[in-house]
């Protein structure tokens, strides 16, 4: 009798429990950090043609997740004062670079919301 066969099945059993534990653990996204992320490439939206004629401002409030690298993987739309500015404020967004959150020293995922202004002014 094989006696590594009880020792291979306890091993395959163990690594079914804890690799989806390990898995959930790296989805974490924080909201409450050591040092949040920083801005460091942020091009600005396209202000919509005729928004931008007829002298229309508003703002949006854009809700993303930053990775542990920096880069924006989600991004929704939280608050909005006039839907036509919704998708430049997205697409602007999407393209930004973040020097990443960090909890303990570590780079983390962190959920943050941010006002992106449309204004014939600036």
């Amino acid at each position: 009798m094989d006696s590594s066969k009880p020792f291979l099945r306890l091993l395959l059993l163990a690594s079914l429990v804890w690799l989806p534990q390990r898995l959930a653990a790296d989805d974490t996204v924080y909201s409450k950090v050591d040092v949040n992320p920083v801005p460091i490439k942020t091009p600005p939206p396209v202000y919509p043609h005729a928004l931008k004629a007829e002298g229309a401002s508003g703002v949006v409030a854009v809700t993303i997740v930053v990775d542990e690298t920096g880069a924006v993987i989600s991004c929704k739309v939280s608050k909005s004062t006039r839907d036509d500015f919704n998708a430049p404020a997205i697409e602007a967004v999407q393209k930004w670079k973040f020097k990443p959150a960090q909890k303990d020293g570590v780079p983390v995922k962190m959920k943050v919301t941010i006002p992106i202004r449309f204004s014939i002014e600036e």
